[in-house]
């Protein structure tokens, strides 16, 4: 029992040392928005500049001539979107505004329904918080397209990224708790 509850203990001190570092980076994007937004846009187009080469790559391997044709060209249009968000991040914003809106808002529903699944001292009360205030910012991203752009991306993941800095630390604090009252009752039997 001993053991277990040290592993327990690690892995909630892991998770303090996670939520502490989201939090911090969650600051961070609130501080410099147009810098989150501007990085989140150009990583998005590295992925996508990633996948149009790989699809292009793999249209090498089609089964037939008018397959590859086909599966090259669609490559390289997702080479080229992603080419163009790379070069014109401001440009991108729009779109991402758009996107980063519906995913706030379907991630704090989800995370609204899982946090009724953890036990009420395990940080719930922040995994709910953390949802509904997901939800409002996805809203009101919503609600000012498109003068959000880059700022709002920045300032939205930033507190979305405090939240879930706290909810991680609230969740490491309750499992080192857990785990010290399972130790102090082992050592007892």
């Amino acid at each position: 029992m001993g053991e277990i509850a040290k592993n327990v203990q690690s892995t909630g001190r892991r998770m303090t040392v996670f939520g502490i570092i989201t939090i911090i980076v969650g600051i961070a994007s609130i501080a410099a928005p147009l810098t989150t937004g501007i990085s989140v846009v150009v990583t998005v187009g590295i992925f996508v500049i990633a996948a149009g080469i790989l699809r292009m790559m793999w249209a090498f391997g089609a089964g037939s001539f008018g397959s590859g044709v086909l599966a090259f060209a669609i490559g390289g249009l997702t080479l080229l979107c992603g080419l163009s968000l790379v070069s014109e991040p401001i440009f991108a914003f729009g779109f991402l505004t758009v996107l980063i809106a519906m995913y706030l808002f379907a991630d704090g529903i989800a995370e609204i329904a899982g946090a009724f699944r953890l036990a009420p001292e395990s940080g719930r009360i922040w995994m709910i918080i953390g949802g509904v205030v997901s939800i409002l910012l996805g809203i009101m991203m919503w609600e000012q397209y498109p003068l959000s752009g880059g700022w709002a991306i920045g300032v939205f993941l930033g507190i979305k990224l405090l939240f879930i800095g706290i909810a991680i630390l609230t969740a490491g604090t309750g499992v080192r708790t857990i785990a010290k009252g399972a130790q102090a009752l082992a050592q007892k039997s």
